[in-house]
């Protein structure tokens, strides 16, 4: 043991009277961290802030009808039927939905649609300011679309290319970003017989079932599915959770390629820290023959110059890692206003990771110039200059 710390005090020595090249060669070490730790901290939090955001609408099935044009019928009311019975005791909510002009005092352009049922509405979404819809009047904006053109509770939206038809703005929406089914942030929400009025009855775009027990999602998807298309496939069933897995997998390959894209940094870091290491076998070769004369062993030489990568390598990689903390934790911060996930340990694991990465390039890098070291002649190295 004590032998042991003799060794470590000489590849310590070293480090420091050749300080700057060693603070250069540990520079790699803090920039490759600092990108793989970085980068894998904020698709961590990224993946989990969508996942927490989605998740929330991960019991809902969605039907659509097996083809959607402009000239096709969507799902008629006795559809509808069938699927709230198969759906059982779980709300179904039918919606209607299209893309129209609308005009807003002296601003024009267009926006999404949706006509519900006003019953169903408090269902899907909730209303920030306001009221919600009563009857077939009224209308409810989302909040992107509403601070877009100026609006408020009491504004009269028109719609159409010739403004014929107009509705007052009662509520402005709560944001509700992506949910993967209804993006009411860019919307109007109108009531069912206000769209039929405006557009026609060609039956409904989607119907959302909200499966009030999550275990029972795949009883009652194929309860749909057997049901609706029994003879012909006429509806399509998707269902929620998938879309969360493809985004999960999708963050997941885009946090692995950035992360790679760093550790690239850390091979430019493992040629400077070989570098650095032959250069300071060749630079000590008369001291490795005095050692060696003593009687210490191939392997004790071997762990010198270990020991001195493990220094470089654990310096680089504990300064790195607490830049990327920092620089991870203001990133986020500024990025999503909201740092609880960036505690989760799901991303604060990267920052042992990170570490242990930098430490093994270091020591793979000092490998061979130990094993060089190890393997010189005793005589021969003691008659170097």
């Amino acid at each position: 043991m004590i032998f042991s710390k003799i060794l470590f005090d000489l590849a310590m020595r070293n480090v420091r009277l050749h300080f700057l090249r060693s603070v250069l060669a540990a520079a790699g070490i803090v920039i490759g961290v600092l990108a793989i730790t970085a980068m894998g901290m904020l698709g961590s939090t990224l993946q989990l802030s969508v996942s927490s955001q989605l998740s929330e609408g991960a019991n809902t099935l969605v039907i659509y009808p097996k083809t959607v044009s402009s000239s096709d019928e969507g799902i008629t009311g006795r559809q509808l039927r069938d699927i709230k019975l198969s759906a059982g005791t779980n709300p179904v909510i039918p919606m209607m939905s299209g893309s129209d002009r609308i005009a807003v005092g002296s601003k024009n352009g267009y926006a999404t649609i949706y006509g519900l049922d006003p019953g169903d509405i408090g269902d899907i979404v909730e209303v920030d300011r306001g009221v919600s819809i009563r009857g077939g009047e009224g209308a409810l904006v989302g909040p992107a679309l509403a601070e877009e053109y100026d609006m408020r509770v009491g504004s009269r939206i028109f719609f159409g290319l010739d403004g014929g038809r107009s509705l007052r703005v009662v509520g402005i929406l709560k944001e509700s970003g992506f949910s993967g089914t209804m993006m009411t942030d860019n919307a109007v929400v109108v009531s069912e017989s206000a769209f039929t009025s405006m557009y026609g009855d060609k039956g409904y775009t989607m119907v959302e079932v909200i499966v009030e027990d999550l275990s029972a999602i795949d009883r009652v998807k194929e309860n749909i599915e057997s049901k609706m298309n029994r003879r012909e496939d006429t509806v399509t069933v998707w269902d929620s959770r998938a879309f969360l897995d493809t985004i999960n997998e999708a963050l997941g390959s885009i946090s692995l390629f950035v992360m790679a894209i760093g550790g690239i940094s850390l091979i430019v870091a493992a040629v400077s820290i070989f570098n650095v290491m032959l250069m300071s076998v060749s630079e000590r070769v008369r001291e490795i023959g005095i050692l060696r004369s003593i009687g210490v062993q191939k392997h004790e030489i071997s762990l010198i110059f270990l020991y001195e990568a493990v220094i470089i390598g654990f310096a680089g990689s504990l300064v790195g890692a607490l830049v990327s903390f920092i620089g991870g934790y203001a990133l986020v911060s500024f990025m999503f206003h909201e740092t609880s996930f960036f505690f989760a340990p799901q991303t604060l694991l990267y920052v042992p990771v990170g570490m242990g990465i930098g430490i093994a390039v270091c020591i793979l890098s000092g490998v061979y110039p130990a094993l060089r070291a190890a393997n010189l002649n005793p005589v021969e190295a003691l008659g170097a200059e």
